[in-house]
């Protein structure tokens, strides 16, 4: 049964027939807030995702907990779609975070091996397209540990706010495959090459203040506190003229654009690559046996 002392960072429950259920609602104060129409609505829309628009503010949030936020094929087309709806919305900024102990595990192995010729490579690359070309503010609230993918995207963002419960680590060389999510170009540019080396090709975990330290992390949180102080401030930066918001983002992102799009091509290739490689097959089945024992 989830706990509604261990749940999302944004998203309280409420019981139901015994069962403690998410609840689309966002924090204000310390009570719950009547779940609107469009909430539900929401509900209904996706399956792998919690979508909350709240005090100028769109939050996002990867639902899958019993698979530790592991994304799916399913969960890349919603995300994908999620960012193209909140880029469109009135809302002044844009949250992504995660349901559960996890920001997300990352890509859901088992995409590729109940079906090798889907189309998650392809999914990958319109979903980063999606945070490259992303018009406003997009931060990233990281409640648990960030893996593969769920740590690479952070260098697109904006801002990341971590618990000091969060976790970071890219096992891509272990699984056979490679970077992704343009960190092949970003995690150098923010870390320094011998530092993303570290992270990126011999699996380096990191703690939230070491992400910090090298630049990943904006800020890191106690946990204890996490929520409330972080949407303590995404309100005020709401409050902020969001054209202005918009503009200045693009001063700041835009001359790199073709480039990222560019270097996220190239990755995707490679990946596909990687990934009908016998290292790749090797690695993902010695994976799923190292799980099964335990």
């Amino acid at each position: 049964m989830q706990s509604p002392g261990r749940i999302s960072e944004w998203i309280f429950t409420e019981k139901e027939n015994g069962k403690f259920q998410p609840r689309c609602t966002m924090v204000s104060s310390n009570f719950l807030q009547q779940e609107s129409s469009e909430c539900r609505n929401e509900r209904q829309k996706y399956e792998t995702l919690l979508i909350t628009h709240q005090d100028n503010i769109t939050t996002i949030a990867m639902n899958r907990p019993k698979k530790k936020n592991a994304i799916s094929s399913k969960m890349f087309e919603e995300l994908y779609l999620a960012l193209d709806d909140a880029s469109a919305d009135d809302s002044v900024l844009t949250v992504l975070t995660g349901f559960g102990d996890y920001f997300s595990s990352g890509n859901d192995l088992s995409n590729s091996t109940k079906n090798p010729k889907d189309n998650t490579i392809l999914s990958l690359r319109s979903f980063v397209g999606k945070f490259i070309d992303f018009p406003k503010p997009l931060i990233a609230v990281v409640n648990g540990p960030a893996i593969g993918i769920g740590m690479t995207i952070l260098g697109l963002m904006d801002l990341v706010y971590a618990s000091d419960r969060a976790t970071f680590r890219t096992p891509f060389t272990k699984l056979g495959l490679c970077p992704e999510a343009c960190s092949s170009y970003t995690f150098p540019k923010i870390m320094g090459f011998a530092k993303a080396a570290e992270v990126l090709l011999f699996n380096k975990i990191l703690t939230a203040q070491e992400a910090c330290n090298l630049g990943l992390v904006t800020e890191v949180f106690p946990d204890q506190t996490f929520k409330q102080e972080v949407w303590k401030r995404l309100k005020e930066y709401a409050k902020l003229p969001k054209n202005s918001l918009a503009t200045s983002k693009q001063l700041m992102r835009g001359a790199e654009k073709e480039k990222l799009h560019a270097i996220c091509d190239e990755e995707s290739r490679c990946i596909l690559e990687r990934r009908d490689s016998e290292e790749a097959k090797n690695a993902v089945i010695q994976f799923f046996k190292n799980k099964a024992k335990l």
